[in-house]
């Protein structure tokens, strides 16, 4: 049965059915998904019941997965997987939702602001590959946002302004618009800003997109006061309703989506209940900017 994809959105979205991804695919299979997340930017897959090994297996069709290591503060030896994913439950090593005034529950609540996944990495993140193994009963919604949409809706002169913009980029912003400003010196120099480009083009489709994150804190030659006004502003453009698409888990959900065109939040849910998705990355190949010291 050949993949097929319904559009779930006016401008992005789509739901694929016909492929079990749990088993290896044909080639033409993984030309259709590519060739559907370059059109749609995120894709739905119901009922794929996948072990962590099935997801990374699936994951390698389309690149090299990203080492998780510099994307949280829990430490290797409390982390709960091992599979070389990345942990975006509630829950701990123990298998329990995190108390509330856990460290790395604090951290993780970033999760929450909008963002591009690893966009505080040099090289940041081609696609995310989210599988709901737990879903909470209490909300817990992931929004998305269409980048390419939000770009092409800008004025002409708000267009040639940010053309050539640079932003930095840390997990350190992010978490500090929360309240969370307590790192050891061996996390800032993990968390240590990169270089993005505000604006993007996709390589395949040759379509720009605006590259926003909550991870962007500073825009290279303007004052942070300046430049923090501006990313705002472009945040509240891009995350419009008419750009945005809410996506309601069901067990074994997969949606996969492309950072270099999406940004994305979770919603609030209830904590004291289990919530348990396990992301595979693939990792991007080129950074968007020649990286120079960024202090």
């Amino acid at each position: 049965m050949p993949v097929v994809i319904r559009s779930l959105h006016p401008v992005f979205v789509g739901e694929v059915s016909g492929v079990d991804l749990t088993k290896p695919l044909a080639r033409e299979d993984v030309v259709a998904i590519e060739a559907g997340m370059d059109r749609y930017a995120v894709l739905v897959f119901h009922d794929q019941a996948f072990t962590d090994e099935q997801q990374m297996a699936f994951c390698r069709n389309f690149g090299e997965p990203e080492n998780t290591r510099g994307g949280s503060v829990t430490k290797p030896e409390d982390a709960r997987l091992k599979s070389g994913m990345a942990d975006v439950s509630n829950l701990g090593k123990d298998g329990q939702p995190l108390a509330r005034d856990s460290r790395q529950r604090l951290f993780n609540l970033g999760n929450c602001l909008w963002h591009s996944d690893s966009s505080f990495r040099v090289i940041p993140a081609k696609y995310s590959m989210l599988s709901a193994r737990t879903v909470n009963p209490k909300g817990g919604n992931t929004e998305f946002a269409d980048m390419r949409a939000a770009y092409d809706a800008l004025d002409d002169d708000t267009r040639r302004e940010i053309e050539d913009m640079v932003c930095e980029h840390s997990l350190m912003y992010s978490r500090g618009a929360l309240g969370f400003l307590d790192y050891s010196e061996e996390e800032k120099a993990m968390f240590r800003p990169v270089l993005q480009r505000l604006v993007r083009t996709h390589p395949v489709t040759g379509r720009k997109s605006l590259y926003l994150s909550s991870h962007a804190g500073g825009i290279v030659g303007l004052p942070m006061p300046e430049a923090r006004v501006l990313l705002r502003d472009l945040n509240e453009h891009a995350t419009q309703p008419q750009f945005v698409y809410v996506h309601k888990w069901a067990l074994h959900d997969l949606v996969i989506w492309d950072n270099r065109q999406t940004m994305h939040r979770v919603r609030r849910y209830d904590e004291s209940q289990p919530r348990d998705m396990r992301r595979a990355t693939v990792a991007g190949d080129v950074p968007t900017v020649a990286q120079q010291a960024a202090e």
